[in-house]
């Protein structure tokens, strides 16, 4: 069995090793140089660890992750601190990491919002029924059951920093419910960067034989009468039995033109959005309280989503000494931040560093990086689950596992192996002769 899979993300990734272990012949192309996808991360001489470009942990629930890296023999290189996250209102920072903090969060005020804020964070633990929850939006169940108070002051400036104007109304409670039914206070990582497991997966596919094609951007994707698919490159065609795609929707559309009509117009009807992140090293710790995660309301005035203080989640000694601080902000892909330079961002960006800490001085930045990509999180509407694309195409022997299929759940680098994994299995039980149906 020649088998190609494009994408070195995780999920590409976890997908060649399954399938090289099953005994197929495995082709892996990547566009970048390296692996991880958007979990990939870059590393200064003097740090020891990698960091990743796009902020990224595990949560203590991740077990499709935690079971690969078990496999692998490397969980002695999980690590899970205990980091902070912290909620703005009126001018200060509470903590908002428990639902204990929840409920002393003075945004909530006092008796009946306190006690549906908990009855429903409750039930949203509890139940298993998302299916209902995505009949109706987030604004319109909260609203409802939370009540205005609770929504408007405590979930509805990160929804709408999340997904914007345009979307927040729009996007369904089921979305919700797998965010705060599956998630942890405890946050995890591997020794040495998310970069380090992805090079540890990339070791163990070469041990295996697999075919690692860095810098390898394919063209297209053709069906071929007799089976199997034509893989074109720059270099010239190449032909499997299989293929497994791990890219964004968009991409796959443009990849394989000759799936059929329907398949393609729900690819492409799929919405998501994009991710800016600038990153930056300071020389002095910003939150004097060690808090990790600052959640920030577009409504105050902040011009990002989310601060995230690396070096209070991971030691500052792994990376030389520096502060590490992400600024993140979700994005359609036509807002200014893609098209402003990083010097622009960063005078955007500065001042709200000295609303974290009046003390902040933008001598302290000893350097700063800026990383964009055009699809990074999925916008699940009304009735989702309609609109997921399968794992098998139309198009016999090609496949597509991607986080636009994780639904309900989230994007992460756990499902994107999950999903990924279960591509891998399909793959193994399909032979080229014959197509099966698929979920």
């Amino acid at each position: 069995m020649k088998t190609a899979v494009i994408g070195a993300g995780f999920g590409g990734l976890a997908a060649a090793y399954d399938l090289s272990n099953a005994g197929h012949q495995v082709a892996l192309f990547e566009a970048a140089d390296h692996a991880g996808g958007l979990a990939a991360g870059f590393k200064e001489p003097h740090w020891n660890w990698s960091l990743e470009y796009f902020y990224h942990h595990w949560f203590a629930t991740d077990r499709y992750m935690l079971g690969l890296i078990n496999e692998l023999g490397l969980s002695e290189k999980v690590r899970f601190p205990r980091p902070y996250t912290v909620l703005y209102y009126q001018g200060k920072f509470y903590p908002f990491d428990s639902y204990l903090n929840a409920l002393l969060y003075p945004g909530l005020g006092w008796g009946i919002n306190k006690i549906r804020f908990g009855l429903v964070g409750l039930y949203l633990r509890l139940t298993t029924n998302w299916q209902s929850l995505e009949k109706v939006t987030l604004d319109q169940w909260m609203r409802k059951w939370a009540g205005r108070k609770v929504y408007e002051e405590m979930w509805e400036p990160m929804v709408i920093g999340k997904f914007g104007e345009r979307y927040a109304r729009q996007v369904n409670m089921a979305w919700m419910w797998a965010r705060l039914h599956a998630r942890t206070t405890r946050l995890g990582t591997f020794e040495g960067g998310f970069q380090a497991l992805a090079d540890a997966l990339v070791e163990r596919l070469r041990s295996a034989g697999a075919d690692l094609r860095f810098s390898t951007p394919v063209k297209a994707i053709l069906p071929q009468p007799q089976g199997g698919v034509e893989i074109i490159l720059e270099s010239g065609s190449e032909f499997y039995d299989q293929c497994l795609v791990t890219t964004s929707p968009g991409l796959l559309a443009k990849l394989a033109p000759a799936l059929p009509p329907a398949y393609l117009k729900g690819l492409l009807d799929l919405k998501s959005l994009g991710a800016v992140v600038m990153v930056m090293a300071l020389k002095h710790k910003l939150s004097e309280q060690g808090y990790y995660w600052y959640n920030l309301p577009k409504s105050a005035g902040f011009p990002f989503l989310a601060l995230v203080e690396h070096t209070n989640f991971i030691p500052p000694e792994n990376y030389g000494g520096d502060h590490l601080v992400y600024c993140g902000d979700y994005l359609e892909n036509d807002h200014e931040y893609f098209s402003l330079s990083q010097e622009e961002l960063l005078q955007r960006f500065l001042p709200a560093l000295a609303r974290i800490n009046p003390a902040f001085h933008p001598g302290w930045v000893k350097k700063a990086w800026l990383f964009r990509t055009s699809y990074a999180q999925p916008v699940p509407l009304v009735n989702h689950s309609a609109n997921v694309p399968n794992i098998r195409t139309p198009l016999p022997g090609l496949y597509f596992a991607s986080m636009s299929q994780v639904y309900p759940w989230d994007r992460g680098t756990n499902f994107a192996v999950e999903i990924a994994r279960r591509a891998a299995r399909y793959m193994v039980e399909d032979r080229p002769r014959e197509r099966m149906p698929g979920p």
